[in-house]
């Protein structure tokens, strides 16, 4: 089997198993202990499910959810088992309310649900009355009175519908609908997005060339494989013949990465933002020379340039690396090669700290809407550049519009919003361009640079246009600042939301000798009042007068999915935020938000 012949996302396992056949192709833990599945296995175990989805009657194009709180093998033979059988399916976030499970499930039109524990089921089958089209829900995990995955299997094991399921597969089309990924929204109901095979394949071949990982490396995946991000690269891993070890969850990433040793992983910023924080926390707690070895190493690669620096530079921080970062090389299994960051916008003192330390820090960019890379930096310090998120892939053109706003086209554009063709045309033009949403710029040689949401600009009452998404991100360079929100639309002057970083936080209150107890209690002490205020006052000096943040408010808790104020991916729900601190609005401006 051959590149070209890769035309639907069900191929990718049997391309493995033709030309990259691996004893380990996919592997999960369970109870302390490695389970793992061949490529052989993996393909033989997709071709049993697709058999017993038929047995139970699953037609073409019918829809199949499936909701895991991780990533596991059962997720990805479900995937190609439904896939194979010309239907659909549709991957959920674990995370989301129950009303969210019902409007979706109802809105695609699930016949069947697949999911990982009895909590899941639990919070399926609260739902399932309002749901009259999905018949069945399955486990992965054994749970008591709830039918399981593998009698879906045992049904396949028995079946003698293997003629029916070549005629299925043969039916399908580079073209047909694959997937249904519900896109989280910061603001208003899930919108279905309708990817096809070609969309997802396409991204996942035209990728190739900036990941600089080949045969005899492995992978660790973490992130929720219901995202595309994730899930496409797991089907780039599949062809490049990348043995994949799913983590057990994003609370014990540290202690998988150490086991795994990946050669590979994806990251969102928030996670690269925590694993450096904890860095910087270490080495605050060194003493003398040491202390003083590790923050002139980190002071040195605050200055590197992906362009090059002087030889003396160069032979600085040589010496820094095998000093200092050497032991950072390490805490990450010792193996990496590349981190691919997305989903949000990386803090850029990070990544050039990061790069600098010879870690393979690989920024990129897209949406759910482009499954999901539109670009995307390469390996090599050339191929780079710190800021920006890369050069588009091969066969995706992207342009600037008037407005500022970047525009995208090519053969991983998805088909369209589910049942919402209105919608659909507001973001795909008679031209074929999709609008992304977001503010950018294209450098002279071609790098792509992020800048702002077009949404969520706001203008003062001065008239003056005020960036947040850019202010952010470089505010949060600050170790107080877990995240923040910037405010004003209307108002006088911006201002700020501060949830601050709360494990920082308590390590500099011992250093300083004042008392924690909460950060409901912390936030209201005058010390931490003036210290972050310093630090807003410094970042403050990056921009104009219109735009710098006058007043500031900390909020008492953590930013989670859990209280609706980020979504899955980890994106500020604005409006969420401002309703749940509408107390701090109005003790800011004097008045409610309008």
């Amino acid at each position: 089997m051959e590149q070209k012949d890769i035309k639907r996302l069900f191929d990718f396992p049997r391309f493995q198993l033709a030309n990259h056949p691996l004893d380990v192709s996919l592997a999960t833990k369970f109870d302390g202990k490695w389970k793992t599945i061949s490529s052989a296995e993996y393909v033989a175990l997709a071709d049993q499910f697709s058999l017993g989805l038929l047995e139970m009657g699953l037609l073409q194009g019918e829809k199949v959810a499936i909701i895991s709180h991780n990533n596991r093998y059962e997720w990805n033979v479900t995937d190609i088992g439904v896939l194979q059988c010309g239907a659909v399916d549709v991957p959920i976030y674990p995370t989301i309310s129950e009303e969210d499970y019902a409007y979706i499930l109802n809105d695609c039109e699930a016949r069947f649900c697949f999911v990982s524990n009895a909590e899941l089921y639990q919070k399926v089958m609260n739902i399932k009355d309002r749901c009259p089209q999905l018949q069945k829900v399955f486990t992965y995990l054994e749970v008591d009175g709830a039918p399981n995955w593998n009698e879906v299997l045992a049904m396949g094991a028995k079946s003698s519908a293997q003629e029916q399921l070549k005629e299925r597969m043969a039916a399908v089309k580079g073209g047909d609908l694959a997937t249904l990924i519900y896109t989280s929204g910061t603001t208003g109901v899930p919108k279905g997005v309708m990817l096809s095979h070609t969309n997802v394949a396409s991204n996942a071949i035209d990728c190739d060339d900036r990941i600089p990982v080949t045969s005899g490396a492995w992978a660790l995946s973490f992130l929720p494989v219901c995202h595309i991000y994730e899930r496409m690269l797991i089907y780039l891993y599949c062809r490049k013949g990348i043995p994949i070890y799913f983590g057990q969850s994003l609370e014990t990433v540290g202690d998988d990465i150490k086991e795994v040793k990946p050669h590979i992983f994806t990251a969102v910023p928030r996670l690269l933002e925590k694993v450096f924080d904890k860095i910087m926390i270490k080495g605050s707690e060194l003493s003398g020379v040491k202390k003083a070895l590790f923050f002139w190493a980190v002071g040195l690669a605050e200055k590197f340039d992906t362009q090059g620096g002087s030889a003396f530079y160069n032979f600085q921080l040589g010496i820094a690396r095998k000093l200092i970062f050497s032991k950072w090389q390490e805490a990450l299994g010792g193996n990496v090669t590349a981190i691919c960051s997305g989903s949000a916008a990386l803090n850029p003192r990070i990544a050039r700290i990061f790069i600098a330390a010879g870690i393979n820090i690989q920024e990129g960019y897209g949406l759910t809407e482009t499954s999901p890379v539109i670009s995307v930096n390469g390996a090599s310090l050339k191929e780079k550049r710190i800021g920006y998120v890369g050069k588009p892939i091969d066969h995706v053109q992207v342009k600037i519009a008037e407005d500022g706003e970047i525009l995208s086209k090519g053969p991983n554009l998805m088909l369209g919003y589910y049942k919402q063709p209105e919608k659909t045309a507001e973001v795909i033009d008679s031209e074929g361009w999709f609008h992304t949403g977001d503010i950018g710029e294209i450098s002279k040689d071609g790098f792509l640079r992020i800048t702002d949401r077009k949404k969520e600009m706001f203008k003062t009452s001065g008239g003056k246009y005020v960036a947040p998404q850019l202010m952010e991100n470089i505010f949060k360079e600050s170790r107080f600042i877990e995240q923040i929100m910037v405010i004003g639309d209307g108002e006088k002057h911006p201002a700020a939301f501060i949830q601050p970083e709360w494990v920082f936080i308590q390590d500099w209150c011992k250093r300083k000798g004042i008392s924690y107890a909460s950060p409901a209690e912390i936030v209201n002490n005058s010390a931490l009042i003036s210290r972050i205020q310093e630090e807003v006052d410094r970042y403050n000096e990056r921009f104009g007068k219109w735009e710098q943040i006058k007043k500031f408010e900390l909020t008492p808790e953590s930013w989670t999915i859990d209280i609706g104020l980020v979504t899955p991916t980890l994106k500020l729900k604005r409006k969420n935020i401002i309703a749940r601190y509408k107390y701090l609005y109005e003790k800011i401006y004097g008045h409610a938000p309008f």
